[in-house]
């Protein structure tokens, strides 16, 4: 038998393969260790490459505001500088909405927190001395000195110093560690950013390159599927980002005005906080509810009540009225799947697989369909079968209406017809 070079080239390949697979299961800490800093090393130019698809989606738009400038490489450069100026400024000014805000609030907190627990220690201390058995109980079983008033605060004092003192070394060996990945962060910071910058620079670039690379490797058709699906993926995250800003923006609006005409506190605050939970998909509003209720708690716990019920009917409007229309009709997924993808997206990547899933599932909802449509087409499946009631069931349905109808009718007849012979009867007998 003759072994041509296609064959030898899959029986290299499949012995490599053979190689990786059994040194994984033998090597598996090296494995991990290799995995660690190859991952280590290559996700700021991953954080970059998300950052840079973020960041287009509103660089385009402005882009196309600007076709004005003739330039291509001067109107990139202006439309990116404006990109970035323009998430900034958000980012700066949902800063400046917030931190007033919960400054105020923890200053409002902090006594109201200090006096409710001064009140709960006193009125600990008082069920204790009209309960002895429970503090004998308690002294016996926990070994606990429960002599609330009489505690030695100076030897506590004391002895928490030691403990400071004796872990000196350990803080400060924890703070130079925590200085190092402070920086480590920044500089990876900064190497995503600039790997952002050229990203968008060169997309048209980088996505001609990509498709050489790929044709030049794998069969054509396999190829043609490729870029069809990765144009696909690009089109539906492009449209579900804007749509949950989108999404996000109307649903602060809302709060805000609402909260305006029940002159609740702090609508700056909440209003940009449930906004900015909000990007979160399906879960992220009723965050925002929480943590609103809970700083209108600190001025009227009336209020708050008024503000969760304000949010159960918000929320109503937002996920039956503006969510399936903003964000499911741009995605073209239905918003029963969108609650699937977001609880499967939670539980495999947390709040990250929440915002993922939905455009990872609204694709693979669109060549699901394209597959099923195509292999219905493939068989010759008649129309009428795929219908919700077939065509003669549907008529014999409607035979057994109209007979219906006529026997009723007949019955009505028959009652009208009895009745006058009945008064005929009686005028005879009169």
């Amino acid at each position: 038998m003759q072994i041509d070079k296609k064959t030898i080239r899959y029986l290299f390949v499949g012995g490599i393969g053979c190689i990786i697979v059994y040194w994984l299961l033998h090597e598996t800490e090296r494995f991990a260790s290799l995995w660690s800093a190859v991952t280590g090393m290559l996700s700021p130019f991953v954080i970059g490459a998300v950052l840079a698809f973020i960041f287009n989606v509103p660089m385009r738009a402005i882009e196309r505001k600007l076709k004005f400038i003739k330039k291509d490489g001067f109107r990139r450069t202006i439309a990116i500088l404006l990109t970035f100026l323009f998430i900034i400024l958000v980012v700066v000014g949902i800063f400046r909405l917030l931190v007033p805000q919960i400054t105020e609030t923890i200053q409002v907190l902090v006594p109201k927190l200090i006096t409710f627990f001064q009140n709960i220690a006193s009125k600990l201390v008082g069920y204790l001395e009209e309960h002895p058995e429970v503090r004998q109980w308690l002294t016996t079983t926990f070994n606990a000195n429960l002599d609330l008033m009489n505690i030695d605060w100076a030897g506590l004092a004391q002895k928490i110093l030691n403990m400071l003192s004796s872990s000196v070394t350990l803080i400060a060996t924890g703070a130079f560690s925590a200085v190092g990945s402070i920086t480590g962060g920044i500089v990876d910071a900064v190497v995503a950013i600039v790997f952002a910058l050229y990203a968008l620079g060169r997309k048209e670039i980088l996505a001609r390159q990509g498709r050489r690379i790929i044709y030049s490797i794998l069969p054509e058709l396999f190829c043609d599927e490729t870029v069809r699906i990765l144009r696909l993926t690009n089109s539906t995250f492009s449209n579900f980002i804007s749509g949950q800003c989108l999404e996000a923006c109307i649903l602060g609006c809302l709060f805000a005005v609402a909260m305006a005409l029940f002159k609740m506190p702090f609508i700056p605050l909440v209003s940009v906080l449930i906004a900015v939970t909000a990007l979160i998909p399906v879960v992220g509003a009723f965050v925002g509810c929480i943590l609103g209720a809970f700083f209108i708690l600190v001025n009227d716990p009336l209020q708050s009540l008024v503000f969760v019920a304000m949010f159960l009917v918000l929320q109503q409007i937002e996920g039956n009225l503006i969510y399936p229309k903003v964000v499911g009709t741009s995605i073209g997924l239905p918003g029963m799947w969108v609650l699937v993808a977001v609880s499967v997206g939670g539980e495999i990547m947390g709040v990250a697989g929440m915002f993922v899933m939905i455009p990872v599932a609204a694709v693979l909802y669109t060549l699901a369909r394209e597959f099923t449509l195509k292999r219905v087409a493939q068989r010759n499946i008649a129309p009428e079968k795929l219908m919700d009631q077939p065509p003669e069931l549907k008529s014999k349905f409607k035979e057994n209406r109209e007979r219906k109808k006529r026997q009723k009718l007949r019955r009505q007849m028959q009652s009208i017809a009895q009745r006058c012979v009945h008064a005929s009867e009686e005028k005879k007998d009169n």
